[in-house]
């Protein structure tokens, strides 16, 4: 094995097609149902908000799907993205294991979610659409989209989840340099953002929120569609650029992982490393143990329900099947806010639940701990969203040190934090704190769900 570092491939080699893990499920997703008639809804329901493109891409059970050479070009600005053997972290660990990590920070947004924005901007414009709006909860992806939006000459406006507006006022600034408008959500702009306000004045506002706030806005003109950065099929197959990528990479490095690690908030992060590796799996080669790592306080796959649920809070989009805290569930306020979402994307639930997956929760500080460590061991301040992907790789480290076992780790080094340095500075004069849910609003939102018959 050599001690190399950093393994990069050439422009050559950044994958053509983006992989399709519905291909080679063995068992095809749930229906998606109309939020009126509960019944399976067809293209033409979803042509409100999307173009038809990525709707036929969200549908589509075909194991490749060609990445448009516009959309490729705009990818070389940063792609194909590094990987990097984290050979300074073992040894603080003691660890015979080897810790390799894909770094997303170097996309100009600074984390992985441009690999999806770049396609939905530009399918959006070949649509003849001018105008695009969204959510963002900590702002990596309202960043992406207004960065997107500027390479193509749209309109974007982005809802802004109102506790991390406030955290992160430099995310705002940077996505109204790209030409962006940020509001935050929720807010007095629409009319169920007026209805939370009115109940709640000071509501620290939530993604499913922030949703319904965009999707409200995207219905009322035909010029305008809605944009979301992950939770979607065609979203998490736009990020498995990243798991094509690093399969390529860890063969230059001679090793195949024995574990893959994602951190998961709504699972595009998370499906853009694993689904490569799972659908490999799948097709007879090898099979590493998957791990899924969310926060605790928000903890949608360890302790929510497997059901159909609304994306949004207001109970306008349509139905999927997915590991929910329920739609009406408000995340704590934890810095973290890319992950602060109440459901799973339906493929990761779908795949948790044909046991192709495993989850762990853990909490704000302690993930801290482990970003602060490996900060100072590979250089990379990562951001708060991607040190639940470094605790959890560190946690497996110290379990093959544990064991005695030299395995190898991949995972996901999503975004950097160098926007989130507030919530470190807390950290370091001890005024983070480990948010907690209610438990009680946790359960009265699970008994909300909607009810569907098998």
């Amino acid at each position: 094995m050599s001690q190399q570092t950093k393994f990069l491939l050439n422009e050559d080699q950044m994958p053509k097609f983006w992989y399709n893990l519905q291909a080679d499920l063995p068992k095809p997703l749930p229906a998606v149902l109309h939020p009126g008639t509960l019944q399976p809804i067809g293209p033409d329901d979803l042509a409100p908000l999307f173009p038809m493109a990525l709707i036929m891409q969200e549908v589509s059970q075909e194991r490749e799907i060609e990445i448009p050479e516009p959309v490729r070009e705009v990818y070389r600005l940063w792609r194909p993205a590094p990987l990097f053997r984290a050979h300074r972290l073992e040894k603080i660990l003691g660890t015979p294991a080897k810790i390799f990590y894909k770094y997303e920070g170097v996309s100009p947004a600074g984390s992985h979610k441009p690999n999806t924005a770049v396609p939905q901007a530009f399918f959006n414009k070949e649509a003849g659409v001018k105008r695009l709006v969204t959510e963002t909860g900590a702002g990596q992806w309202g960043t992406s989209l207004a960065f997107a939006g500027s390479l193509y000459g749209m309109e974007v406006e982005v809802f802004q989840v109102r506790v991390s507006y406030d955290q992160k006022p430099y995310r705002r600034a940077v996505m109204e340099t790209y030409g962006a408008r940020c509001v935050a959500s929720p807010s007095n702009e629409t009319v169920y953002g007026r209805s939370v306000l009115a109940k709640t004045p000071d509501h620290p506002g939530s993604l499913g929120i922030a949703i319904s706030e965009a999707v409200e806005l995207a219905v009322q003109r035909d010029d305008t569609k809605y944009a979301l950065g992950s939770v979607l099929n065609h979203v998490l197959l736009h990020q498995t650029i990243i798991g094509l990528e690093a399969m390529q990479q860890m063969e230059m490095a001679d090793v195949w992982p024995d574990v893959v690690v994602g951190c998961t908030g709504g699972g595009s992060n998370f499906a853009g490393i694993a689904f490569p590796f799972i659908g490999h799996g799948l097709r007879g080669g090898a099979k590493p143990r998957i791990v899924a790592v969310e926060p605790a306080a928000c903890p949608s796959l360890t302790r929510g329900k497997y059901a159909y649920d609304f994306g949004d809070t207001g109970k306008m989009t349509p139905l999927t099947k997915l590991h929910t805290l329920g739609s009406q569930f408000t995340p704590p306020g934890f810095h973290a806010g890319g992950l602060r979402y109440h459901g799973m994307a339906p493929m990761v639930s779908h795949v948790k639940e044909l046991g192709l997956l495993e989850a762990v929760a853990y909490n704000q500080i302690e993930c801290f701990e482990a970003g602060v460590m490996f900060a100072r061991a590979e250089g990379i301040v990562p951001a708060p969203e991607a040190n639940h992907a470094v605790k959890g790789a560190i946690e497996e480290a110290l379990r093959c040190k544990r064991e005695g076992k030299a395995e190898t780790i991949l995972f996901n080094l999503c975004g950097h934090g160098h926007f989130d340095m507030t919530a470190y500075q807390k950290y370091f004069s001890g005024g983070l704190t480990d948010e907690h849910y209610d438990e009680a609003e946790l359960a009265m939102a699970l008994a909300g769900l909607p009810s569907v018959s098998a």
